[in-house]
């Protein structure tokens, strides 16, 4: 294909821009907040979505943000590749898998997404071996709801007045991906953290989650006849949402970002559905920044040495970077060790997180 050929299709692929700007990219990766996120272009016709009712709630601060981030300064900055494929994601409305090594900030990448472009509060669903589809979908509170009709037939066979059958919805509360999957008009940002921790089943399981960008609660289900429409508890802290005739239907998709550590491979039909990105160690620029940001400049400068060894022992074994915050902070803190006790709990500090590796 010649260039005037290819430049000819990009014309006729390229989405409508407002005022002939383009919105790309969307996340910048700057640590600056704004409404990018308003100028997304549509999304792929078969990624588009109309769940109803569209949430009207507004979405408070994210207090845990600063620590995510590394302060009030906010020291995060991926590099280009990283901005990339967040964007490519953005626009295609895919899941991203982040892999890389311990403390190369993939958990952290979700919360400033969700900073920079106002996002709300991020919905976080740490992975175990026991972690199952319906535990980040919802929950259903059934011994409460026995118990509670138990307490009814007590009620009035002793000729109490019993109070009125409660709302179904009082003992169903989403998880972190049924309320992300809910109609919110901008896609809320989920963490699914550490999925390679997961039973083999659960990647194959969030497939028809991914591509639907719906699931059904089935409690709800059965008495849409009596209840069409059911307020329902969420991941977010004291908010009940609407769900209409028992199954949830996305709006916007949200921006899903699932970590993972390397440990095991995943199914190519669950690779097929998200972008990935591997996100690579911090080098030692970016190192110097992240110690300036979290301890100052003056600990930056004091820690040149220590920065140094951390690097080196990079080499040769898996460290993470919170581990030379760790050995930095001890090290400079009004009640350091001194001598050989400061020496010993340094290498402590510092050793490999891969067995094997040296010591």
């Amino acid at each position: 294909m010649d260039g005037s050929t290819e430049n000819s299709l990009q014309g006729e692929m390229a989405p409508d821009v407002p005022n002939g700007t383009d919105p790309w990219p969307i996340y910048r990766g700057d640590g600056i907040a704004h409404d990018g996120i308003a100028g997304l272009p549509d999304p792929p016709p078969w990624r588009k979505f109309n769940g109803e009712p569209v949430v009207t709630a507004e979405l408070g601060p994210d207090a845990d943000l600063p620590r995510r981030l590394g302060g009030l300064g906010h020291s995060y900055r991926p590099d280009d590749d990283v901005i990339e494929v967040v964007n490519a994601a953005l626009y295609l409305r895919r899941p991203l898998l982040v892999t890389g090594k311990p403390g190369t900030g993939k958990s952290t990448l979700a919360y400033s997404v969700a900073y920079e472009l106002r996002l709300g509060p991020v919905l976080y669903w740490p992975i175990s071996s026991r972690s199952t589809l319906a535990e980040g979908l919802y929950s259903y509170d059934a011994i409460g709801r026995l118990q509670e009709a138990g307490l009814r037939q007590a009620m009035a066979a002793a000729g109490e007045a019993s109070p009125p059958s409660p709302d179904a919805g009082r003992y169903i509360r989403l998880g972190p991906l049924g309320t992300a999957l809910l109609p919110w008009p901008r896609p809320r940002v989920v963490l699914i953290d550490e999925l390679d921790k997961s039973d083999i089943d659960l990647p194959n399981d969030l497939l028809n989650v991914f591509e639907e960008g719906r699931y059904e609660i089935p409690e709800l289900a059965r008495i849409v006849d009596d209840q069409p429409v059911v307020e329902v508890g969420t991941a977010d802290a004291d908010t009940r949402l609407p769900v209409r005739h028992g199954s949830v239907l996305c709006q916007a998709f949200p921006f899903v970002v699932i970590t993972s550590n390397g440990e095991r491979q995943f199914p190519p039909p669950f690779l097929r559905r998200c972008m990935r990105l591997d996100i690579q160690p911090p080098d030692k620029d970016a190192l110097v920044s992240i110690v300036t940001a979290q301890l100052g400049a003056e600990a930056a400068g004091r820690s040149s040495q220590l920065i140094e060894d951390f690097l080196r022992r990079r080499e040769k074994g898996d460290i993470a970077t919170d581990q030379l915050l760790n050995a930095i902070y001890l090290a400079l803190s009004g009640s350091r060790p001194q001598g050989e006790t400061r020496a010993r709990l340094t290498e402590k500090l510092l050793r490999p997180l891969d067995s094997g590796a040296y010591t």
